[in-house]
C-alpha cells in the first residue's frame, strides 16, 4: 500500500527488493504500470518481469505527445518511473494469469519530474505542507451508479434496483457488488471503512479510511479500477458521471481532511467550539475563501454542475455548518477523547474529478488561510437552500459557480490555482476544459426541441 512521500533512498530500495522478490515468488506474468493524465483519467501499460528491474533504474519511455496535456510532439520523449510502494497484484486478474500493478511518476528525459504529472503537483503541494510541519490526511466518501448496461434506453440510463438510503435488498446486486469491490479493494491493500447504498436507485457509496493525500489520491484511482472491473464480472456497467440521472442525487466525493503535525492533530483543541482549533478554523476559512476559484478542477464537467444547482443535498452555497448537511464545509462531530478523529468535511468535490489535482488545491487553499490569518465567518445553522436571496447575502453567503463557463473565468484569474498546479497543467486545463464547454454550448437538445420546436 502507498505510504507517501518522503521514503529514503534506503526504504525505497529495500521495497525495489520486496517487489523484485514478490513478482517471482508469485510467478507474476506481467506488471502493469499506472498514471494519470491531466484529467485524472488512468493510463496504462504492461512490462514483463525482464524489464522491471530497469524501469526502477532508469524508467520506461514513452511518447507523451500523444497523452492528453502531456506534451507537445517537439518535446514528446517522457519517462515512467514506477513508485515500489504502490506494488499490489490484481485480484481479478486470477491465478492463471498473476497481474500487479504500480503506479508511477512521470519524468522528462533529464530526470526532472514531469511538470504535466498530476501525482508530482500533489506531491509539491504536500512538500510545501511538509515545510511547515504539516502532514496532509484525506478520508473520502465515493459514490457511484449501478446500471443494468452501458447502453441507454430511451436516452435513460437504467439503475440496477429501485432502493433508497441505506435499503437493504435482499439478494440485490448490489449487496454482491458492494462485497466483492470491498474484497477486492482490501486485497490490494485499500482499507475500507463503510459501504451501503447510497439515495439514488442503483446508487451506492463507499468510504475509505483515512491515509495522506498522496496515498488517498492513488487509492481513489485504484478504487475506480476496481470498480468498473467487478462491474464488469457482475454483468452491470458503473459510473462516476456527476449526474447521470435528472430527478436524483449526483455522484459525490464528500472528502474529509486534516493536518497533522507529528502525532498531534493540527485541527484539534478540546477548548475550542466544535473541537476545532485556530489552525482548524483559518483551513476552513481558506476554502470557503477559494473555492470559486478551485471549483473548476473539483467539479471539471459540464455536468458537474447539473449535481451542484439540483439539489439532493449537493452544496449550492459557499458556507460551513457543524451539523449542517446544506453547508460545503462541515466540522463533524469527533469522538469523544479521541483527537484523531477532529477533521472537517469538504462537500464540494464530485466523484468523477482528479483526485491529485483536487487534493493539491484543497490543500493549498487551506494552507492559505493559515499563512494569511484568515478568519473564518459565521456558521450558517439554517438549511441554506431554503433561504431568500437577501437572507443569503445578509449573512454573507454566496453562490458556487453555476457553469463549467462561470468556474473557468475564476481559475482562469486565481493566482493560487496557477502556482499550485504549474504554468503546464494550468494551461491545458483551461484549454481543454473551455473546449467541452464550447461543444456543450453547440447542441440543440432533447429539453429544446420538447419545449420549443412545436411552438416557435
Amino acid at each position: 500500500m502507498n505510504k507517501g512521500v518522503g521514503h529514503s533512498m534506503v526504504s525505497m530500495s529495500r521495497q525495489q527488493e520486496y517487489v523484485l522478490r514478490t513478482i517471482e515468488d508469485r510467478d507474476v506474468r506481467f506488471i502493469r504500470l499506472w498514471f494519470s493524465d491531466v484529467l485524472g483519467r488512468l493510463k496504462s501499460v504492461a512490462i514483463v518481469p525482464a524489464e522491471l528491474e530497469g524501469a526502477f533504474g532508469e524508467g520506461i519511455g514513452f511518447d507523451g505527445s500523444s497523452i492528453e496535456g502531456f506534451s507537445r510532439v517537439f518535446e514528446s520523449d517522457m519517462v515512467l518511473r514506477p513508485d515500489p510502494t504502490t506494488f499490489s497484484l490484481l485480484p481479478w486478474r486470477g491465478e492463471k494469469e498473476p497481474t500487479a500493478r504500480m503506479l508511477c511518476d512521470v519524468y522528462d528525459p533529464d530526470g526532472n519530474p514531469a511538470a504535466v504529472d498530476p501525482r508530482a503537483v500533489l506531491k509539491r503541494a504536500m512538500d510545501r505542507a511538509a515545510d511547515k510541519g504539516f502532514t496532509f490526511y484525506v478520508h473520502p466518501e465515493i459514490e457511484f451508479y449501478l446500471f443494468e448496461s452501458g447502453e441507454l434506453d430511451g436516452g435513460q440510463p437504467v439503475p440496477v434496483d429501485s432502493a433508497g438510503y441505506f435499503d437493504h435488498v435482499n439478494g440485490g446486486t448490489a449487496n454482491d457488488f458492494r462485497r466483492t469491490a470491498v474484497q477486492t479493494l482490501e486485497a490490494m491493500g485499500i482499507s475500507v471503512e463503510f459501504s451501503h447504498h447510497e439515495a439514488g436507485p442503483g446508487q451506492n457509496e463507499i468510504d475509505l479510511r483515512y491515509a495522506d493525500g498522496l496515498a488517498m489520491a492513488d487509492n481513489v484511482m485504484t478504487f475506480r479500477t476496481v470498480v468498473k472491473e467487478v462491474a464488469i464480472q457482475q454483468g452491470v456497467f458503473a459510473s462516476f458521471m456527476p449526474k447521470p440521472l435528472a430527478d436524483q442525487p449526483g455522484n459525490g466525493m464528500h472528502t474529509h481532511v486534516s493536518l497533522f503535525e507529528g502525532e498531534n492533530n493540527a485541527f484539534y483543541d478540546p477548548s475550542a467550539k466544535y473541537g476545532l482549533s485556530l489552525i482548524g478554523r483559518q483551513f476552513v476559512a481558506g476554502l470557503l475563501e477559494h473555492t470559486p476559484e478551485i471549483c473548476a478542477v473539483t467539479n471539471q464537467y459540464v455536468n458537474s454542475y447539473k449535481r451542484i444547482w439540483t439539489g439532493h443535498e449537493a452544496p449550492s452555497y459557499i458556507c460551513w455548518g457543524h451539523r449542517n448537511r446544506s453547508a460545503l464545509v462541515r466540522v463533524p462531530q469527533y469522538k469523544s477523547g479521541k483527537s484523531s478523529s477532529a477533521r472537517v468535511e469538504y462537500r464540494g468535490i464530485d466523484s468523477a474529478a482528479n483526485p491529485y489535482l483536487s487534493y493539491a488545491l484543497i490543500l493549498a487553499a487551506g494552507l492559505k488561510g493559515i499563512e494569511e490569518g484568515y478568519e473564518l465567518p459565521e456558521e450558517a445553522e439554517d438549511n441554506v437552500w431554503e433561504l431568500s436571496d437577501l437572507e443569503r447575502r445578509a449573512m454573507g453567503i454566496t453562490a458556487l459557480p453555476t457553469s463549467l463557463d462561470d468556474a473557468l473565468e475564476l481559475m482562469e484569474n486565481s493566482e493560487l490555482v496557477a502556482e499550485t498546479l504549474g504554468e503546464d497543467v494550468f494551461d491545458y486545463f483551461l484549454r481543454d476544459k473551455r473546449r467541452e464547454w464550447q461543444d456543450y454550448r453547440a447542441q440543440v437538445t432533447p429539453f429544446e426541441l420538447s419545449r420549443h420546436f412545436s411552438s416557435l
